[in-house]
């Protein structure tokens, strides 16, 4: 029995509706860029399996480390111990991060993140004395599937059914280099009518509202005015992060900085979950108290994981690498010269491009899970291409391994998959 027959006895995949979709690829092997199924197929792997492997699938700087530490110290709880691969890996963090992040919180996904960011904003204020229970997020972003992460998620095609369980949360517009002032007006109106705690935003790029980006400079007015009236802002860089957007965080392109930014996704390069947390020092210090209530309770059974922090030192040393750096360049300058050929193709609507990530939007009124998106998904795979449409979005966020020849062939199936729209 082939493992897709095997696959459907027990097993229940996200974001799947298992009636409409019966069929699921099995893949038997990932190296660098290219995915093996079951049936000798290959594939590109141009997502870099949802923004994680992008150093490439199975890096051998990355499995070395991660197998040598393995003999050394697996598991280890975090309440009450550490181990080096955790205290190395805070260093070389906060080296690289936003020069105001001074301490680091794990937890073990990008969801779990967020939900700790969001613990640090209302408690900061509640740790003060002061109530605030409003948080602001902009419209169609998308943290996470916990509940504190859907309630600042604005796409009810995921929460639909939980609604009315969530946190209190306002919602505004992503700057778009015309709508500022309105936005600040909006802004005003909340803070005047709501105890608000925090700002809760995908830095540039909103991901699953497929591929959305925003202006910079609009950004940086909004975390201003947040600044401005004590509100702590929480940058979700689970996607964005670790060189995506042409610096090491979305967050370099903003004069002010975040006081919270969550990280997963390619944190470890793909290899193994984490997810962690980091936090200005004053907002660490609201919860440095003698009154043991005031500490931030929230913990996770793999926190600071020994493998999962070497996994990510590892990363953090391919990502500052000569070699992964001259990659990025490439792969950004690439999109620069792809995006100057498609985008006046009759059948594209609009094209964007922010760092790596190249998103074009198509034509064409489609449903975000739809058949003519079930189509296009089809057409890629055929063509050798793993490609995840998001509606009538086309988008790229390759491994910056990826080779020219490689980036030609998805470019090529893009065009291609254009005639059958």
């Amino acid at each position: 029995m082939s493992l897709k027959e095997r696959d459907k006895k027990h097993l229940w995949h996200p974001l799947t509706q298992h009636k409409l979709h019966p069929e699921t690829i099995a893949i038997t092997k990932a190296k660098g860029c290219i995915l093996y199924d079951e049936e000798g197929n290959e594939y590109i792997d141009a997502i870099a399996s949802w923004y994680t492997c992008m150093y490439g699938h199975c890096n051998e700087y990355i499995t070395s480390r991660v197998a040598a530490q393995m003999t050394q110290l697996d598991q280890i709880v975090f309440s009450g111990f550490t181990h080096e691969p955790a205290i190395k890996l805070s260093d070389a963090l906060i080296k690289i991060l936003p020069d105001n992040q001074n301490k680091i919180f794990f937890s073990d996904n990008g969801s779990t993140s967020v939900e700790i960011g969001i613990k640090m904003a209302l408690q900061f204020h509640f740790n003060k004395g002061e109530k605030r229970h409003t948080l602001i997020a902009f419209e169609d972003g998308f943290h996470g599937d916990t509940f504190g992460a859907m309630s600042v998620s604005g796409l009810s095609v995921y929460n639909g059914p939980f609604e009315d369980f969530f946190l209190e949360v306002k919602r505004i517009p992503v700057p778009n280099g015309k709508n500022d002032e309105a936005i600040l007006n909006t802004l005003s109106t909340i803070v005047k009518t709501n105890k608000v705690a925090g700002f809760v935003y995908e830095p540039l790029v909103q991901g699953a509202a497929a591929m959305k980006m925003h202006d910079s400079e609009g950004l940086n007015t909004i975390l201003r005015f947040c600044k401005d009236h004590n509100i702590i802002t929480v940058a979700d860089e689970v996607m964005t992060g670790f060189g995506k957007t042409g610096s090491y965080f979305a967050s370099d392109h903003m004069e002010t900085k975040p006081d919270v930014i969550c990280l997963s996704k390619a944190l470890t390069g793909g290899l193994v979950p984490m997810g962690l947390t980091t936090c200005s020092e004053e907002i660490y210090e609201a919860f440095y108290s003698d009154d043991i209530s005031k500490g931030l309770f929230h913990g996770h059974t793999y926190s600071a994981n020994p493998l999962a922090c070497t996994a990510a030192l590892a990363s953090i040393e391919l990502l500052q690498s000569e070699a992964i750096q001259q990659n990025i360049e490439v792969v950004i300058a690439s999109h620069k010269m792809f995006n100057e050929h498609i985008k006046t193709h009759p059948k594209v609507k609009s094209t964007r491009q922010t760092g790596v990530i190249f998103a074009l939007d198509l034509n064409v009124e489609m449903k975000r899970y739809g058949n003519l998106r079930d189509r296009l998904f089809k057409f890629f795979l055929e063509h050798g291409v793993f490609l995840r449409p998001l509606g009538s979005t086309i988008y790229i966020q390759a491994p910056y391994t990826i080779t020219k020849e490689q980036l030609q062939k998805i470019y090529q199936v893009i065009e291609d998959v254009l005639e059958i729209v």
